[in-house]
């Protein structure tokens, strides 16, 4: 019963709240665990700041390691900047949700090793800048705590992450 009592009013609290997502000149940190394809389990952790009540502008950062059969590692390091349109004001939805879309430039840094020896190709894979897109979504649940889901991005997480936001 008690349990029930404290989901209870935690829901009231949740829906009450009147979280709102980045704006011009406020800044927030996210960090989470990254969906990418073959590449082991990222991490990543970023930095966005408000330019304008519907864009941001961020550095982020990402690393994964895999061993493969063979004797094989790979280890990959992502460091990029983006820029993100929140459709917040356009399409008329409420701030304590937050859904954007935007492009990302990434130096992405591949390394591998082989029974010890390092090597710098595998699998076509190899180090280099790209551009990318992304797309996600935010929910915040305080004024300051949200949680985050994301498609695409140029770094190691690009094939998509999850993870929590702190606006500070």
């Amino acid at each position: 019963m008690r349990q029930k009592i404290i989901f209870l009013g935690l829901l009231v609290f949740f829906s009450t709240a009147h979280a709102q997502r980045v704006q011009k000149g406020e800044a927030q940190i996210n960090a989470g665990i990254g969906f990418s394809n073959g590449w082991g389990m990222p991490v990543y952790a970023g930095f966005d700041y408000g330019v304008h009540n519907d864009i941001t502008i961020g550095l982020e950062g990402s690393y994964s390691t895999e061993k493969y059969s063979g004797g094989i590692k790979g280890s990959w390091l992502g460091i990029g900047i983006n820029g993100n349109y929140h459709f917040n004001s356009l399409l008329k939805v409420p701030n304590k949700f937050d859904i954007y879309a935007g492009v990302s430039l990434a130096y992405n840094s591949f390394s591998y090793q082989f029974n010890g020896s390092d090597y710098d190709y595998y699998g076509g894979d190899s180090s280099g800048v790209g551009f990318a897109g992304q797309a996600g979504a935010r929910y915040y649940f305080t004024d300051h705590f949200a949680v985050n889901v994301e498609l695409g991005g140029g770094t190691v997480a690009s094939g998509g992450k999850a993870g929590i936001s702190y606006k500070f």
